[in-house]
């Protein structure tokens, strides 16, 4: 089959990958470096052109992502799988293309998407490791009862109304959220707490990874949690878990654009007794 390298205007998706140490979240910005902005500066000194790029999700600073997608357009004879590999040549370390391809023009890396699944990672052993730390939540403080953890969060599955975790700033108008998983286990020193929801609120992870971490040692109880939750107490939600734990997992679509290899699962995890 032959490629037609003729130009015209084609949307192009992607799975992007990214360490946030150094970023001030996805979305561009006035100032600071994001990650956003360097993907698009990149594919205009490519295209020669200005290019705009439309992420999944919006991540904060610092939060990491494992299979963020997100698409452009522009008009290039380049075929749409060849993007991932001219970008890659020319991107700073802290980013990666896994792949790349020529979409339908009404498709839309946010709004075609069906849901969003995070992982937040916790390293409970009290002896730091450096290799660990850019990307856990160093919690050594006591122990954590990943069953309880566990317990806390079955009863978000459903749609809720979850002010609780609804960080000020946000331009969102209500804070209702379709939560379609939620669950906890553990590796080792490791607590993987997982939330896949339709959408998320912001700062919404975060805020509900530093509540449990209050149940997961017994501060809090189960009917505590609970009605912080159900009654909308964002005052008493006083704590924001570290972004550095925080990874955009995978986000999925009723047509899946890759192999699962590339997108699925690509957050390594660790296994660590000591």
């Amino acid at each position: 089959m032959s490629v037609d390298l003729s130009n015209h205007r084609k949307r192009v998706a992607m799975v992007v990958q990214y360490l946030g140490t150094n970023f001030y979240g996805w979305q561009k910005q006035k100032q600071g470096r994001t990650v956003q902005g360097v993907i698009e500066a990149t594919l205009t000194e490519v295209l020669g052109c200005t290019t705009k790029i439309h992420g999944a999700g919006r991540t904060d600073s610092g939060v990491h992502a494992a299979g963020q997608f997100a698409h452009f357009e522009c008009e290039s004879p380049i075929p749409g799988h060849k993007w991932s590999k001219i970008l890659n040549d020319r991107l700073p370390d802290d980013i990666v293309i896994r792949a790349s391809t020529e979409v339908e023009p009404n498709w839309h890396s946010q709004f075609s998407a069906l849901w969003r699944r995070y992982r937040y990672t916790l390293y409970t052993h009290p002896t730091p490791n450096l290799f660990v730390q850019p990307l856990a939540w160093h919690y050594y403080q006591a122990p954590l009862d990943e069953t309880l953890i566990q317990e806390a969060m079955t009863p978000l599955i459903g749609r809720h109304h979850l002010a609780a975790f609804h960080r000020s700033g946000s331009q969102r108008t209500h804070s209702w959220v379709e939560v379609q998983a939620a669950e906890c286990s553990r590796r080792g020193s490791f607590i993987h707490i997982e939330i896949q929801a339709s959408g998320f609120l912001y700062g919404m992870v975060r805020l509900l990874v530093g509540l449990l971490v209050d149940v997961g040692q017994g501060k809090r109880s189960l009917e505590d949690f609970k009605t912080i939750w159900s009654t909308e107490r964002r005052d008493l939600v006083k704590y924001s878990a570290p972004a550095r734990g925080l990874c955009l997992l995978r986000v999925g679509y009723p047509t899946a654009l890759f192999p699962a290899h590339l997108w699925f699962d690509t957050q390594p995890t660790f296994l660590l007794s000591h």
